[in-house]
């Protein structure tokens, strides 16, 4: 999880992976197009990225492709925000169910 949160907490990381989630399966280059940075900058941060699991390579070819990898992501989810949001649902629900009761008695 530390190595996830590390890569988590770096913007041109997070760029890299909303540009995966725009096209996932792109090539180096095709990053690197869409980036101010250079190649072996991106190239560092799709290491600590795939490091962490939140990009997975496919090699087609001699061409890498760069994909996605949301399970982590769910996993953070799941584990940290899931939890507190399921609360909150809960209340919600509750509030909408005693206001549907005092309506009906009206």
């Amino acid at each position: 999880m530390d190595k996830l949160f590390k890569a988590l907490a770096d913007g041109t990381r997070r760029e890299l992976l909303d540009l995966l989630y725009a096209n996932s399966g792109q090539t180096l280059s095709e990053l690197c197009s869409q980036m101010t940075m250079s190649r072996q900058a991106v190239t560092k941060h799709l290491l600590l990225l795939e490091e962490a699991n939140l990009v997975t390579v496919v090699w087609q070819g001699r061409e890498k492709l760069h994909y996605l990898n949301p399970v982590p992501i769910g996993e953070i989810y799941e584990r940290w925000i899931g939890k507190f949001e399921r609360h909150r649902i809960e209340a919600l629900n509750t509030l909408k169910q005693a206001l549907e009761e005092d309506s009906s008695h009206e």
